[in-house]
């Protein structure tokens, strides 16, 4: 019997995303996987029904059919309580989870006997990098951070001469070189504004200016596993905080995607900082889920601090959803490949290194320990 998929229709707020587009179907289908989508699955990222069932899929109105039949779930968002009701114990869930921040969802898969892969959880190697779900998704948020910037900000990103007068350019400020980082650098030169850029890794410093923007130096190496930062010390935050005090001052634009993973976003932007900044200077935090870079950030709001606009946008990626679920799906189909034997039955082996990595639940509980160790009851050895 063929491996059945299931793609239902997200239904978190504000979630556009689709687990798999059409393309991605079709060759699945191709190989002889049974792939059944909820109708209206795709409506959100412009993808149409018509172009699933043309690509193969059985095409289901009924969600409990849906997840009944399944031996597979792909989800973008994690379950909720009802969706984990519906699947059968054993259930294989693949979705990012966010275990840290879905607590309760974790505790439903777990006690409905599911076995979830988190992608969050993916190890850095390259083997995991064409399924590396944080840094697909992590490129349109620092795509989409930057036309926010553009729109809040009353001046123009490049320079222009005109019979006007000369216009200059836009300073930008982007805090944190990581994927989302360098894309929000990327972006911020092509259109065409005068970009800096800090992060505590040195090595991030080469990558920065291979973009043609300058990179703030700082004298601390904060190279962390899995080409993450580690957290400073409380010295070094203080050097750091001196010198981005300076910068922030002078830019028009300032966008801030430093995070640590399971941690809290660390505070770079204090109010202090903001207060420098002149009227009409732009903050946009991308680390707004996570507790924010900016002291002043409120979650899913756009606030006005002196004349100062501190955006922080929640899920950016939904709000380029064709482009963000055509590189997920991408993900997911390379992830598959793991789970999916040659023979085209589903594996129960989950030894290689990034199946054990990224499996949250299984059997009734909880595999990844640091995740088990937030819901465990208090005060449980």
């Amino acid at each position: 019997m063929p491996v059945r998929i299931a793609v239902p229709r997200e239904v978190s707020p504000g979630e556009k995303r689709v687990a798999l587009t059409p393309d991605v179907v079709k060759g699945l289908t191709k190989s002889g996987v049974e792939v059944g989508v909820e109708v209206g699955a795709g409506s959100g990222s412009r993808y149409p029904d018509d172009a699933y069932a043309a690509a193969g899929a059985l095409m289901l109105t009924s969600r409990k059919e849906l997840f009944g039949l399944a031996q597979v779930v792909l989800k973008v968002q994690p379950p909720t309580p009802e969706e984990s009701a519906m699947m059968k114990p054993g259930t294989v869930l693949v979705a990012l989870v966010n275990a840290s921040r879905n607590l309760e969802s974790v505790a439903k898969m777990r006690d409905a006997k599911l076995t979830t892969f988190a992608l969050e959880l993916l190890p850095r190697i390259t083997r995991a990098q064409s399924m590396d779900v944080l840094s697909s998704q992590a490129t349109v948020a620092g795509y989409r951070c930057v036309l926010i910037g553009a729109g809040l900000c009353p001046k123009f990103f490049p320079m222009l001469t005109t019979a006007a007068g000369t216009i200059r350019p836009a300073t930008v400020l982007v805090l944190g070189a990581g994927v989302a980082g360098l894309m929000a650098i990327a972006t911020a030169k092509r259109l065409g504004a005068v970009v800096t850029a800090y992060d505590v890794r040195r090595a991030a410093g080469e990558q920065v200016r291979s973009l043609g923007a300058r990179f703030l130096e700082l004298q601390i190496n904060a190279e962390g596993t899995g080409g993450y930062a580690r957290e400073l010390t409380d010295d070094e935050k203080k050097q750091e905080q001196a010198m981005l005090a300076k910068a922030i001052g002078e830019a028009d634009v300032v966008i801030t995607t430093a995070a640590i993973p399971g941690r809290r976003a660390p505070l770079l932007v204090r109010k202090e900082m903001v207060a420098t900044m002149r009227p009409g200077a732009v903050v946009v935090d991308l680390a707004a889920e996570s507790g924010g870079n900016c002291e002043l950030t409120k979650p899913g709001e756009n606030v006005d601090v002196g004349g100062v606009t501190v955006a922080g946008p929640l899920n950016l990626p939904s709000q380029e959803p064709l482009s963000a679920s055509q590189m997920y799906a991408k993900n997911l189909e390379s992830f598959l490949t793991l789970l999916i034997t040659k023979d085209k039955t589903l594996t129960t082996d989950f030894s290689d290194e990034i199946l054990a990595a990224s499996l949250l639940t299984k059997d009734g509980a909880i595999t990844h320990q640091p995740t088990a160790d937030l819901l465990a009851p208090k005060g449980a050895a």
